[in-house]
């Protein structure tokens, strides 16, 4: 029997630090909202927007609010079970789904403020950094992150989402160091890595070395892909297709969520 190093010793739960309790309680880090939520009283009541990304085992959500005396109100949301719609069907829980929620979350709220036509953000995700510069009297329509209590890790989903936002038109503050593939020890972003993530690249990569070393195990995993009969060298088609759609009719939706 292998000699199996046990981590979590004595030596370790004596060193170990409770968290708040209201963080174990899973409840509203209030500090952080009266950050994202207070206004400067010499900009008027100007409503201060909020991109608020959440993520579940089976959705993506994304949503545009402002705080009010009597509490949030919600401009507009995008799921990622609507990117069906859109000719994504599946894969929409992955980091390539989470970039395509925050792309149309971006193309609808600008369209709610006639500002669709004028910023069209960037129009192929070529994965490189881009942010919304003002063009003409109208500034581009601003938003800031809000992840509520999940872990700001580099290259998560929420950080899709943002891109998203970002390639779409919206001015989203923010750092590239949070995107996958950034180099901490050259200060780059690898755009190609980022790029691959937004297409579903390393998943469509995952797909073909499952399919050459056990077919079987393919199936089982991918039930969905096989069901919709969808290939590992049509994944980036589909996300390019999908994008597309968005651009073209953000305003879409579900019966059910019309009604």
């Amino acid at each position: 029997m292998a000699y199996v190093k046990v981590v979590k010793n004595r030596s370790y739960f004596s060193r170990f630090q409770v968290k708040w309790r209201r963080r174990r309680e899973g409840k509203t880090n209030y500090n952080k909202r009266r950050r994202l939520v207070a206004q400067d009283k010499n900009k008027y009541n100007t409503p201060k927007h909020r991109l608020v990304v959440r993520l579940s085992n089976k959705d993506i959500i994304a949503q545009i609010v402002v705080a009010k005396i009597r509490g949030d109100a919600v401009l507009t949301s995008a799921y990622a079970h609507e990117l069906p719609l859109h000719g994504a069907v599946v894969g929409l829980t992955n980091y390539a789904a989470a970039y395509a929620t925050g792309l149309l979350l971006a193309r609808r709220i600008l369209k709610k403020f006639n500002l669709d036509s004028k910023y069209i953000g960037q129009e192929k995700a070529t994965g490189e950094d881009y942010t919304v510069e003002a063009t003409g009297d109208e500034r581009p329509f601003k938003a800031f992150l809000d992840t509520g209590l999940a872990r700001t890790t580099t290259g998560g989903k929420i950080f899709g989402v943002l891109k998203g936002a970002l390639d779409g038109g919206v001015n989203v503050p923010h750092s590239e160091k949070r995107f996958p593939g950034y180099n901490k020890e050259k200060g780059e972003l690898d755009s190609n890595k980022l790029r691959q993530r937004i297409f579903a690249l390393h998943v469509a990569d995952y797909h073909k070395r499952l399919l050459r070393e056990d077919p079987e195990k393919y199936k089982d995993t991918f039930t969905q892909y096989v069901k919709a009969g969808i290939n590992p060298d049509q994944i980036e088609k589909m996300w390019a297709e999908c994008h597309a759609s968005i651009r073209a009719r953000p305003d879409i939706k579900l019966l059910k969520d019309t009604y």
